[in-house]
C-alpha cells in the first residue's frame, strides 16, 4: 500500500538514500535575500518529484519512508524519522553530497549543509536488500542522477542521528534550535 510511507515506518537495517546534493535551494535563497555574492553561481533545485517517486515505488513497493528535506534540511527530516520510528540513523559524513559552491558558502557563513533547506530533493528509507535497485532507478532519473546512500537505520542510539566523520569519530546531528536560515516558504 503506497499510502503507508510515514515517518514511523523506518526499520533497523534500512538504507537511507538521498536524491542529490544538499543545500542548493537554501543557499540560493540566502544569497539573494542577503545580497551575498559567491564566486560560483548557486541555483535553487526546486523540482516536482512525482515521476521519480513513481519509478522508485515501481522498483520497490516496500519503500518505508519518503521525506522532503525542506525546512530544517536533511538533519531535521532524519531526526523526525528517527524519533517517529524509534530507530537510530548512522550517516557516513564522507558520503554526504554537497556541491562545492554550496560547501564554500556554508563554510564562509558558518552553516552546516545538513541544516540548510532543500527543494527538489527527497530522502528515502528502503529495505537494505532493495537499496541498490532503488538507487539505480533514482540515478537513471534526471532528478536523481546524483542520488546516493548516505547512511543506515540502526537499533543503536534510538531516536538519534549520528554521523561518522572522515577521521572515524562520530558526532550527533541534532535538529536546529531556532532558525539557521530565514523562513523561505
Amino acid at each position: 500500500d503506497h499510502l503507508q510511507l510515514g515517518p514511523d515506518r523506518a526499520q533497523p537495517g534500512d538504507a537511507v538514500l538521498l536524491s542529490g546534493a544538499m543545500g542548493d535551494h537554501g543557499m540560493a535563497i540566502m544569497s539573494v535575500r542577503e545580497g551575498l555574492e559567491f564566486e560560483a553561481d548557486i541555483r535553487s533545485d526546486t523540482a516536482a518529484l512525482h515521476s521519480l517517486v513513481a519509478e522508485m515505488l515501481q522498483a520497490c513497493p516496500e519503500i518505508r519512508t519518503l521525506r522532503d528535506p525542506t525546512r530544517g534540511g536533511v538533519a531535521s527530516a532524519l531526526n523526525e524519522i528517527a524519533a517517529a520510528s524509534n530507530v537510530g540513523v548512522m550517516l557516513d559524513e564522507r558520503m554526504l553530497p554537497v556541491n562545492p559552491s554550496v560547501q564554500s558558502a556554508c563554510e564562509i557563513l558558518g552553516l552546516d549543509p545538513l541544516l540548510v533547506a532543500n527543494e527538489g530533493k527527497l530522502l528515502a528509507f528502503v529495505p537494505n536488500d532493495a537499496a541498490s535497485a532503488v538507487l539505480a532507478v533514482m540515478q537513471r532519473h534526471p532528478l536523481g542522477a546524483a542520488a546516493c546512500q548516505i547512511g543506515v537505520a540502526t537499533e543503536e542510539h534510538p531516536r538519534m542521528v549520528v554521523a561518522k566523520t572522515a577521521i572515524g569519530a562520530t558526532r550527533v546531528i541534532s535538529m536546529q534550535i531556532g532558525e539557521q536560515l530565514p523562513r523561505i516558504c
